[in-house]
């Protein structure tokens, strides 16, 4: 304290902490070489989500049927097992030659871009958060 500074006793210092904002966000993650060459590979219609952060980090979810259903339950399309998803957290539905996702009234929500949705349109690129899973929406470049 500089001999300026009086102490109070009430008030209450933080040290070693930055205030977090909205640069200090985590910076999307790029495709692996790999992983363009499975988009690539994709056919018309088709997509992948590829796991980016949290558990099964890298793994690649294929969404192909007209419904893929998500969640905690071990019978899902796609099995998320951790506490922070719901048994039947969300749905990702095929619509016009991509895929709308929506939530399946899931107790922690399901979000886009980190933004809370009940139903939403997907676009290339595109960060699907599950839980403490977050994911890459990649559809297929080919067209039917």
């Amino acid at each position: 304290m500089s001999d300026n500074q009086q102490f109070d006793p009430t008030a209450t210092s933080i040290f070693g902490m930055t205030p977090v904002t909205e640069d200090a966000e985590e910076a999307p993650v790029a495709l692996s070489a790999r992983d363009r060459e499975a988009v690539e590979a994709l056919p018309a219609g088709s997509a992948l989500l590829i796991v980016q952060r949290g558990p099964n980090t890298g793994a690649r979810f294929l969404l192909d049927p007209e419904v893929t259903n998500a969640g905690r339950s071990p019978k899902a399309d796609i099995f998320l097992d951790d506490v922070t998803v719901s048994r039947k957290h969300c749905q990702f539905i095929a619509s016009g030659g991509g895929h709308i996702v929506r939530d399946s009234g899931s107790l922690n929500g399901t979000y886009v871009n980190r933004e809370r949705v009940d139903s939403v349109e997907l676009h290339p690129g595109d960060e699907v958060q599950i839980g403490k899973y977050r994911l890459t929406y990649q559809p297929s470049t080919k067209h039917a």
